[in-house]
């Protein structure tokens, strides 16, 4: 039997493996810098945070794996160099936060209820704006901190009750995975999808990877994985799901009241299960979250993978562009990412802002790009004028910027990129999922509402599963006792 390799809390844990012979951990070390849900710290659950010293403007986040020198302290260190320049006396510090997504989000609640942290500026997935702007723990913000040039799809996360409460820093969108060298095995002849699939194509791929009398690949198991553990990952994946079978109809309105009907439950809950059917998807999906499903894919045991940017880069350091590559999701995919809001508790709102616009701007936004990030910026993607001047990433078009190393001292970059230095997909399939995408349900109780929602999903995957009209009536009763109607 496979040993499953657990990570830590929920979110994208660290985790190691070894992909083709090669130690793959610190590959999947690079992928916790993109997650839509930040995974642990430096120090333990629970461990104790210090306000900053006097004068400090502090940013309160979840950990940049890239380590020391990483590309959001790169961005920050640029910004307390123009300070310096400026003699204004202010330097901004960036304070990670240990433990997983749902451990960051509390640290953050009672720190800014209770003011026992000091914190200027918190980073917050975009699934938690409404609750902390409800309970006015983040001010509003200039409505000019929002561009046009921020993706549409993008900028709707950063408001709530008609005002911005804050600024998208980096984005997130569920993209497909593939093999092409398990497709090239099983003959098939075209194995570019970047133009998109159906669920139903993808069955007939992996049906003809698995055609009868055919050689699988090496440590081949089924056709495709994705994360439907009991946590977010399983939230997402039905979300997506749910606005496939229903064109798009949204659980709750823009005011976060529950508008869903039993039989658009029902639809979802009936394409939910055909894409988690056991004769295409591995059995381990149902435990695994981002990190785990990553490795199985990289292992080779799926042929396809439901995942975020990150992954982009992270696989790339082990698969070469001819083993991998990246198309929109089939159907629906769900909008991810964090965005920077003002504490309501801050004393230094004028540089405060200040810093959020200079850490949203369209170079910073270029930079992260550049690092692997989902960048919330349209010239990000397409203007050739935008480049990063500012941090050390590899894509930077700057000659004087030096790439990425890896520990050893090699170059930790394998990630392809197009002639500008951008990650070769960034503009022809990751902007437009971008545009494309959908948001998982906007109310100040997401918390009650993904809890609730993720426990009656893990019906389905028990060896004696509900029917969907019924598991539908089920889930309209409990969303409705923790969602206004």
């Amino acid at each position: 039997m496979r040993r499953r390799r657990r990570t830590s809390g929920r979110g994208h844990g660290w985790i190691h493996g070894r992909v083709h012979g090669r130690v793959y951990g610190y590959g999947l070390a690079l992928a916790l810098l993109l997650t839509a849900c930040t995974g642990g710290g430096q120090a333990g659950p629970g461990a104790t945070v210090t306000p900053g010293a006097s004068g400090d403007i502090v940013v309160a986040s979840g950990r940049d794996v890239t380590g020391k020198g990483g590309i959001r302290q790169q961005l920050i260190d640029a910004w307390n160099a123009r300070q310096d320049r400026e003699h204004s006396g202010v330097h901004a510090r960036l304070v990670e936060l240990p433990g997983s997504a749902d451990q960051q989000r509390s640290q953050l609640l009672g720190a800014l209820q209770s003011g026992s942290a000091q914190y200027d500026i918190v980073n917050l997935d975009v699934t938690w704006v409404p609750e902390f702007a409800a309970a006015h723990l983040i001010r509003p913000l200039p409505d000019d901190l929002v561009d046009a040039d921020v993706v549409k799809s993008v900028a709707s996360t950063a408001r709530w009750g008609g005002k911005l409460y804050a600024v998208p820093f980096n984005s997130d969108v569920g993209l497909l995975y593939y093999r092409r060298d398990h497709l090239k095995q099983a003959h098939v002849q075209d194995t570019d999808l970047s133009k998109g699939i159906t669920w139903r194509q993808l069955r007939d791929l992996i049906d003809a990877v698995e055609a009868p009398g055919r050689s699988r690949p090496k440590g081949y198991e089924k056709g495709w994985t994705t994360q439907l553990g009991p946590y977010e990952g399983r939230t997402v994946n039905g979300i997506e799901a749910f606005l496939s079978a229903t064109d798009g109809a949204a659980l709750t309105d823009e005011n976060g009241r529950y508008t869903a009907t039993v039989q658009q439950l029902t639809d979802g809950l009936a394409e939910l299960r055909a894409r988690t059917q056991g004769a295409y998807t591995l059995g381990d999906a149902v435990r695994s979250d981002e990190g785990e499903s990553l490795t199985d894919f990289a292992d080779g045991r799926t042929a396809f993978l439901r995942h975020w940017p990150y992954a982009y880069r992270t696989l790339h350091q082990s698969l070469s562009d001819a083993q991998l590559g990246v198309a929109p999701l089939p159907g629906r995919a769900v909008l991810g990412g964090q965005n920077l809001a003002l504490a309501g508790s801050s004393q230094q709102t004028d540089k405060a802002r200040d810093l959020i616009r200079f850490l949203t701007s369209k170079e910073s936004e270029r930079c992260l790009l550049d690092a692997g990030f989902a960048a919330t910026r349209e010239s990000a993607y397409t203007a050739d004028d935008v480049t990063c001047g500012v941090a050390r990433t590899p894509g930077a078009a700057s000659p004087s910027v030096s790439p990425s190393a890896s520990p050893s001292g090699e170059s930790a970059d394998r990630m392809p990129r197009d002639d500008r230095g951008r990650p070769a997909y960034a503009r022809t399939i990751l902007l437009p999922a971008l545009r494309r995408a959908v948001q998982r349900p906007r109310t100040p109780l997401y918390g009650a509402f993904t809890q609730t929602f993720a426990t009656e999903l893990g019906t389905l995957f028990t060896d004696d599963p509900p029917g969907d009209a019924e598991l539908a009536a089920e889930l309209d009763r409990e969303l409705r006792k923790v969602l206004p109607g």
